[in-house]
């Protein structure tokens, strides 16, 4: 069965008219991000989650307990966003983009505040939001916790320590624009929002859902935007980023394995086959370095 990482050592598989194509593409900049942003803000304790309560009440155990370990790989992935984002914001080389990195920051901490009212209001998670936070991080496999705990705060924490780092923040936009939100985050809201409509279950989470993933495919077009322009300036780069996808890709592979199964092992994503979501992630990803004008790196099992 293949996986993310088997797919990325295929290679990209896009024609050379695909390349000129894509690599021409005009980007939205900062600023225009930003003002994208103002006409798409939403309201996170404004959706109720009332008939989510009674969808939630009627699923089994087993239902329950695999959406409860599903989705707390994104309640705690905003939450560790939202206090390692300081370091990007701060090494802003523009005002545009010193605005739009602010917002994006206040983003994933609204996403954070859906996430907390969804698992106290239905899931039925007690205590602080601190205490959920704790409750959910006991469903994450290592590899995520590598990733996120070791590799995110390593990146914010170099861009904290010097924000003229220009390499710093490659490495910070590459590890969380490209990999985090670009392929884990957009490939698991994909195919969870579309099971939830499908099936017409949690109105109110999805919503909300879908609001996040509006957000952060403007959150990625900034990542897109910001290492196409770094690529074009300096060349170099290109291979910086290609060494940190080859870095990241295999722990992000292992992310999306559930629990008890390993790296290579056949499953399934809410009745989505393992393969149709690979394939998912891969094409995304390939997609952008493309536009970037970075080829996708041969990453050794």
């Amino acid at each position: 069965m293949p996986t993310l990482l088997d797919l990325s050592v295929q290679g990209d598989v896009g024609t050379l008219a695909d390349e000129s194509r894509l690599r021409s593409v005009k980007l939205m900049d900062p600023q225009q991000l930003y003002e994208l942003w103002e006409r798409q803000n939403w309201e996170a304790h404004s959706i109720s989650l009332e008939r989510d309560v009674a969808d939630w009440q009627g699923m089994s155990e087993e239902e329950r307990g695999h959406l409860a370990w599903l989705l707390s790989s994104f309640f705690i992935g905003e939450e560790r966003v939202t206090t390692q984002f300081s370091g990007l914001v701060a090494a802003y080389e523009s005002q545009g983009e010193e605005a739009f990195l602010a917002t994006q920051q206040v983003d994933e901490a609204r996403h954070a505040q859906h996430f907390n009212r969804f698992y106290r209001q239905v899931v039925g998670y007690d205590g602080t939001f601190e205490d959920r936070l704790r409750q959910a991080r006991e469903h994450l496999n290592e590899a995520f916790l590598v990733l996120f705990d070791r590799h995110l705060v390593d990146a914010c924490r170099r861009l904290l320590d010097d924000p003229a780092d220009g390499d710093a923040k490659v490495d910070f936009v590459t590890t969380y624009h490209m990999v985090i939100e670009g392929t884990l985050a957009l490939t698991g809201q994909e195919f969870i929002t579309r099971f939830m409509e499908e099936h017409e279950l949690l109105p109110g989470f999805t919503d909300g859902f879908r609001n996040i993933a509006r957000d952060e495919h403007r959150h990625v077009a900034y990542g897109t935007w910001f290492l196409q322009q770094k690529v074009r300036a300096q060349p170099e780069a290109a291979g910086r980023i290609q060494e940190k996808l080859a870095e990241l890709l295999p722990i992000a592979a292992a992310v999306l394995v559930p629990p008890g199964l390993q790296l290579g092992d056949s499953y399934e994503l809410l009745g989505y086959s393992s393969d149709e979501v690979n394939q998912y992630a891969f094409t995304a990803l390939s997609r952008r370095l493309r536009v970037i004008g970075v080829s996708l790196p041969a990453v050794a099992a």
